[in-house]
Formats: C-alpha cells, sequence, structure tokens
C-alpha cells in the first residue's frame, strides 16, 4: 500500500456504505475475477487488532521480512519508528507484500506511541525484560502493538520505559536472540492463532472499515488507480 498518515482521514469516509459498496463494483470491473475473488475472500480475514512496531531497522532484508508476515498472518498495519534508519523494504523479500499491508512513518517513539495509545493500543515490547511474560500467556483482549528493535541494539529505552508490557519468546539454546523478522514471524504467529480461535474477540474489520481496505487494494492493481478512483467518486451517485 502507499504510505499512509496517522491523522489522514480515510479518501472515502464522506460516502455512504452503498457508495462505497457501488465504488468497488464499479472498479472491480477493472481488473480480474480471480483478484477479485482474493480480495473479497482475504479481506474479511485482515485485522487491525494487533499490529506491528519497527523502532529503527535498517536492514531492508529485515523490514521487508516483517511486512510479508504481516501478510501472511493478516495484520494490516505496520508502524515504522525512522529516528536513525529510514525504511527501506527490499522488494525481492517482501514478494509484493507492501502493495497489500499498511504503514505509517514516524520522526520518533514517542509520536508512535502517542498515536498508538490515541488508537486505543495496549503496547508491548518484546524483549526480556523484569516484568516480562511468555508470548503465549500475553493477554490479547485488547488491540495490541508488538514493538520490535533495531538489529544490534534492541529497542531504545524510550520504547522500553513507554511500554504497557513486555513479552518475549521461549528459547532453549545457546543462543540468546532470535534475529527480529524471526521473532516478528513467531510472535506473530502465537498471537494471530489465538486472536482467530478466541470466543467473543471482535478482531475484524468492520463494514465500512473492510470496504476502505478493498478499496485501496482496488487502487494497487488498476493502472493509475488512483486518479481513475477520484474520476469515479466524482460522478458517484447520492445514495
Amino acid at each position: 500500500m502507499p504510505e499512509r498518515h496517522p491523522n489522514q482521514p480515510s479518501p472515502f469516509g464522506a460516502l455512504t456504505l452503498k457508495q462505497k459498496t457501488l465504488l468497488y463494483e464499479r472498479m472491480a470491473e477493472l481488473f480480474s475475477e480471480n483478484k477479485r475473488s482474493l480480495f473479497d475472500r482475504l479481506a474479511p480475514l485482515r485485522t487491525r487488532h494487533l499490529c506491528v512496531v519497527l523502532e529503527d531497522i535498517y536492514q531492508s532484508h529485515n523490514a521487508s521480512a516483517v511486512l510479508r508476515s504481516c501478510d501472511c498472518f493478516g495484520v494490516q498495519d505496520v508502524h515504522v519508528v525512522e529516528k536513525h534508519n529510514p525504511f527501506n523494504p527490499a522488494g525481492d523479500v517482501a514478494v509484493g507484500s507492501s502493495k497489500w499491508v499498511d504503514y505509517y512513518r514516524y520522526a520518533d517513539t514517542a509520536a508512535a506511541y502517542a498515536e498508538l495509545s490515541r488508537r486505543g493500543y495496549r503496547i508491548v515490547a518484546t524483549l526480556p525484560h523484569e516484568n516480562d511474560q511468555m508470548i503465549g500467556d500475553l493477554d490479547i483482549s485488547q488491540p495490541t502493538a508488538l514493538v520490535f528493535g533495531t538489529e544490534l541494539t534492541g529497542l531504545s529505552q524510550e520504547a522500553i520505559d513507554g511500554a504497557d508490557a513486555y513479552v518475549k519468546i521461549p528459547m532453549y539454546g545457546f543462543t540468546e536472540s532470535f534475529n527480529i523478522s524471526v521473532c516478528a514471524a513467531l510472535s506473530l504467529f502465537s498471537l494471530t492463532e489465538r486472536m482467530r480461535h478466541a470466543d467473543g474477540l471482535n478482531w475484524q474489520l468492520d463494514d465500512n472499515a473492510l470496504l476502505d481496505l478493498k478499496l485501496h487494494w482496488t487502487m494497487q492493481v488498476v493502472r493509475d488507480g488512483e486518479k481513475v478512483m477520484e474520476n469515479l467518486m466524482q460522478n458517484m451517485p447520492n445514495q
């Protein structure tokens, strides 16, 4: 997906649900039935109940691998702190996942945490800590943001101090840590599996957010998709 801004309103926010449905139908006429089937099947499996925060990742293949894991596990949002290192995913590792996952950039950790808190997320740092718990024991009853740090030094002290909770992945070997992309993949597998099987947990997108997502996806597969979308919206009937 193109970069999203934290406080940017949805371009479809002024449309009714019926208008969004009609807009999606019209856009879907411009790409293959196979792609539409994928959108219709996969969009209901996406979640914003869980999201990922990456603090100062500097190796492009790690950034890309985390994006790919988020796409594979249906996690829609990635929040990126670029205090020292720019976020620069490598396309050959991401394998197109950057088209389908939203990402948001922040100049510092405090800004990212403030926005996540505003959205109602519990911020969970991934590192051994005196108050930590195993990933399988983490309470995910409320929206949860998992924070991963840079490759060599891990999370900054600011990221650690500002977190609401701490988790670690069990390890039984001589090596004391996982690579960040492996840590993210293992964490997301554990949490998304529990999330999807939890009774009464409202982890899916509502109808409006679901259509917004599908409309954003259509702009990735239609040539000049943003311009085509704007033209269709200008001629949208009042409903």
